[in-house]
């Protein structure tokens, strides 16, 4: 991190017009000498208790009791740390910051990152300018017209297009002295696969996003394709020196002043998605940019405000990206809640269709995310049998169980006695936390394969197989290097967990797409999977390693056991009775093939004892490389 001189800190603070400071976060009225009055930026409030004092350069709330200088408020209101904030002040106000004396491979690298940032900063300029200027975008421009997008917000974010030419990007910014290595780390262009040492421009015919960190500085694009024959439809940034794309939240860096003054934000899938929500004035909206939602982003989203509005599309992506963001915020001060929005549409399409107002008629119906469960286990329940019916009331427990009890609580006990048809005894059921009840054969509705499998659910190889797929899911990009490792039929036990592993394999992006409409089982076991994965928190490299040795481990142990007790290819031969006048050759041809069989037999005891030295080798590779791992997991930072 850059320290800065005291002496340039002291020039920012003598910089800053604390007025139009706090100005740009809430609207302030003078009252009396060196007095501004506002409505707090920190808290909700009516009646403006809000006080800056422009001459100290001190604000303090009288109601939240929120005080400081220039440096906290940037701060608090833009979630930075101190040089941060410093740094924002002195770019806002022209002041030039003096650093330190500073190691030279950092000042290297900072001076790295910052043309970089230059460098994108330009790319994002052109962009911009080449959509409203050009003629080819004209396409693009009637499609974000088409999409009920507001050419001010468009603006606003800076949305532009790149165009089809292979190299403007390029030819651009090595005129203006950038390297052809700073244009491949900023992600701008890439290397030609059929002419080796041949660049040019990664985004082209595409409509632009630009992607921003909390202070505003792009890190990198996210790009629409706007031919038909032009793969992928989405084309991102590669992750590199700037861009992370599991940290992004697209338009945080204008939502969160927003979010954390209203105290929520809203979150929602994709680019056109966060521009219909901020053109219909809902300003603290940030996108998850179409990927599963991840720990970094949840934890930025805390950050930033305490309660999180669900926006995402009705389909079974959209509904798997809350049923993940709920594990994830389970474990965070997160509360959340769902705007209920129409089948097949997403934010983008119902501004489109029926106009900004019918969008905050639904973010105002948002319900909690309890309310939204139980609406999906209803929905999903075949009411008409006795059997679905238990399997919803089953479903729905946990969930009132973990309810206080109050008015919410209520009208959903009572929505769920009206669709399920339960009596007051049935009902009370649902309210009462309790263990599941030992498992018997009268107990059991399932058929006899029923006991087989919940029986199996505690074995300990159960539990590293389903722990195994859920550190998967949890970590898409590793857990498909390691289930090509993987072969089902002898590394899980489980066949539940054996159906769940061939399902995952190539969507754990997306587990829950894809299920058989009619295959309840395995839609169970994958969600479990799912809720799980969202549970495991930030996973440390090498954990999924660790799982898949201990997999590999029980199976050389399995295939020991069968070579240990392999059937002998020696056996007893039918005993003929001697027949008239060959009785001789019958002894002689019987007694050749017992020595045949017993030499064959000797040769399958020599190859099974071979077998064995080999698995129990391969099985102390595989514990010397458990143990090297466990240790290095267990070791601390």
């Amino acid at each position: 991190m850059t320290r800065y001189t005291s002496d340039s800190r002291e020039r920012v603070l003598d910089a800053v017009d604390m007025v139009a400071l706090v100005s740009s976060r809430t609207e302030l009225r003078r009252r009396g000498v060196n007095s501004y009055f506002g409505l707090c930026p920190f808290h909700d409030e009516r009646t403006p208790s809000f006080h800056v004092s422009p001459d100290e350069k001190l604000y303090h709330c009288f109601g939240c009791q929120a005080s400081g200088n220039p440096l906290t408020f940037v701060m608090e209101t833009e979630g930075v740390e101190f040089s941060g904030a410093l740094e924002m002040l002195a770019n806002r106000f022209g002041v030039r910051l003096e650093s330190e004396r500073e190691d030279p491979q950092a000042a290297a690298r900072r001076r790295s990152r910052e043309r970089l940032y230059t460098l994108l900063e330009r790319a994002t300029a052109y962009y911009a300018r080449y959509l409203w200027e050009a003629r080819e975008p004209a396409q693009a421009r009637q499609y974000l017209v088409g999409r009920g997008l507001d050419e001010q917000i468009l603006r606003e974010f800076r949305v532009g297009y790149a165009p089809s030419a292979w190299d403007r990007i390029l030819v651009a910014s090595r005129g203006a002295g950038f390297s052809d290595d700073e244009l491949l780390a900023a992600g701008l262009v890439q290397r030609s696969r059929t002419a080796p040492g041949r660049l040019y421009d990664r985004f082209r015919a595409r409509i632009v996003f630009p992607c921003a960190d909390l202070r505003g500085r792009v890190v990198g694009f996210g790009a629409r394709a706007m031919r038909d024959n032009q793969p992928p439809k989405y084309l991102n940034t590669a992750d590199g020196e700037l861009y992370h794309k599991r940290q992004i939240l697209y338009g945080v860096q204008v939502a969160r002043a927003v979010a954390a003054r209203a105290g929520t934000v809203i979150l929602v899938e994709g680019y056109t998605d966060v521009l219909a929500l901020h053109g219909a004035g809902l300003r603290n909206a940030v996108g998850i940019m179409g990927t599963a939602l991840t720990e970094e982003q949840i934890e930025q989203l805390q950050k930033i405000a305490p309660v999180l509005l669900l926006c995402l599309d009705a389909d079974s992506a959209g509904q798997e990206a809350m049923v993940r963001a709920a594990a994830l915020a389970r474990k965070r001060a997160l509360e959340l809640r769902v705007v209920p929005l129409p089948s097949g549409q997403d934010p983008a399409d119902l501004v489109a269709g029926e106009g900004a107002d019918a969008l905050r008629e639904r973010v105002g119906q948002a319900v909690p995310f309890v309310s939204f469960q139980v609406q999906r286990i209803l929905e999903r329940a075949d009411v008409r049998s006795v059997e679905g019916r238990d399997q919803a009331v089953r479903a729905l427990r946990p969930l009132f169980a973990e309810m206080s009890p109050g008015l919410l609580r209520d009208e959903l006990g009572r929505r769920v006695a009206d669709v399920l048809g339960l009596g007051p005894e049935r009902l009370g059921e649902l309210f009462t936390r309790r263990e599941s009840p030992p498992l018997s054969a009268s107990s059991s509705r399932a058929g006899p394969r029923a006991p087989v499998e919940l029986s199996r659910m505690v074995d300990p190889a159960v539990r590293r197989e389903r722990a195994f797929l859920a550190l998967c899911v949890a970590v898409p990009a590793e857990g498909e290097r390691a289930l090509e490792r993987i072969d089902s039929d002898e590394h899980i036990t489980s066949t539940r967990l054996r159906r769940a592993a061939g399902h995952l394999r190539g969507r754990l992006e997306a587990p829950l797409s894809g299920l058989p409409p009619d295959d309840e089982e395995l839609a169970r076991t994958v969600a479990d999977l799912v809720e799980r994965a969202g549970r495991a928190g930030v996973v440390a490299p090498g954990r999924i390693e660790q799982q898949w040795l201990y997999l590999e481990l029980a199976r050389l142990d399995r295939a020991i056991r069968r070579a240990r007790s392999g059937v002998a290819v020696t056996g007893a031969r039918p005993s003929g009775g001697r027949g008239d006048g060959g009785g001789d050759v019958e002894d002689a041809v019987r007694g050749a093939d017992v020595a045949e069989e017993t030499r064959r037999g000797e040769v399958a005891e020599e190859v099974r004892g071979a077998d064995v030295q080999t698995l129990a080798r391969e099985k102390e590779a595989v514990r010397a490389a458990i143990q090297e791992l466990d240790a290095r997991l267990e070791r601390p930072v």
